[in-house]
């Protein structure tokens, strides 16, 4: 499996989304923002960072590259496309997932761990999480604030498009475990036809023992397993 990984001017986390794929024993390999061609390529990633410095707003002008063409291409045709962090803002300027993510609820940036409900295990980036298994991953954002009108909300959580909610540690969704302000505790969407999903927090972070936490681990090892099984489907 080949994982394409998105570099903007001042993405700060494509070396560690790199880094990660690899670790697992998987291809990776940057595609410039210009480029107009993810070559080869079986999965998506757009990193954390600072696209083109945040002008404007977080994601704004990454939306226009050329490369964003041809992600969006890829996702029209069912290819797999995770955004992390201004990777999740990025897709939702692009309209490739729906709402948007503002101002932090503190008006500061955080940088802590935090716990996730995975909500739904019907997804390619979440199907190998156990049951109950709480994820505790870092995130680093002054703009995670997910914020969506009321009906889009409604059609989130009626499609079962909610992947990832702000819990304690105890599974609890609660206020005080909401770290930005995000509606109904959200941290990670998907799309409709559920292969495009964004998520705030960073689980490339989160993908090796030395690091004291690998379960950053299960978001890639299900895209992964997903694509496989695809690919087993498609041979037979």
């Amino acid at each position: 499996m080949n994982f394409a990984i998105i570099q903007f001017p001042a993405s700060n986390c494509d070396q560690d989304a790199l880094h990660a794929v690899r670790h697992l024993g998987y291809s990776a390999r940057y595609v410039w923002h210009k480029d107009a061609s993810l070559g080869a390529a079986d999965a998506v990633l757009i990193p954390g960072g600072f696209s083109y410095g945040d002008h404007l707003r977080c994601g704004a002008i990454a939306r226009f590259s050329p490369v964003m063409r041809a992600v969006q291409q890829f996702g029209a045709q069912g290819g797999l496309v995770l955004g992390i962090c201004n990777g999740f803002q990025v897709l939702t300027e692009a309209g490739l997932l729906p709402g948007a993510l503002v101002r932090n609820r503190s008006l500061q940036f955080r940088c802590e761990h935090v716990f996730l409900k995975t909500v739904t295990r019907n997804s390619p980036f979440t199907n190998q999480v156990p049951n109950d298994k709480l994820l505790r991953v870092p995130i680093a954002h002054g703009e995670g604030c997910y914020f969506a009108a009321e009906e889009t909300l409604q059609q989130l959580a009626a499609n079962d498009q909610i992947l990832w909610q702000y819990c304690d540690q105890e599974g609890n969704v609660t206020e005080a475990a909401n770290p930005n302000g995000a509606l109904r505790n959200i941290a990670g969407i998907c799309n409709e036809p559920r292969n495009v999903a964004g998520l705030m927090p960073h689980p490339e972070r989160a993908c090796e023992a030395i690091l004291g936490n690998t379960d950053g681990m299960l978001i890639f090892q299900s895209m992964i397993a997903w694509f496989a099984q695809r690919r087993q489907s498609r041979a037979a």
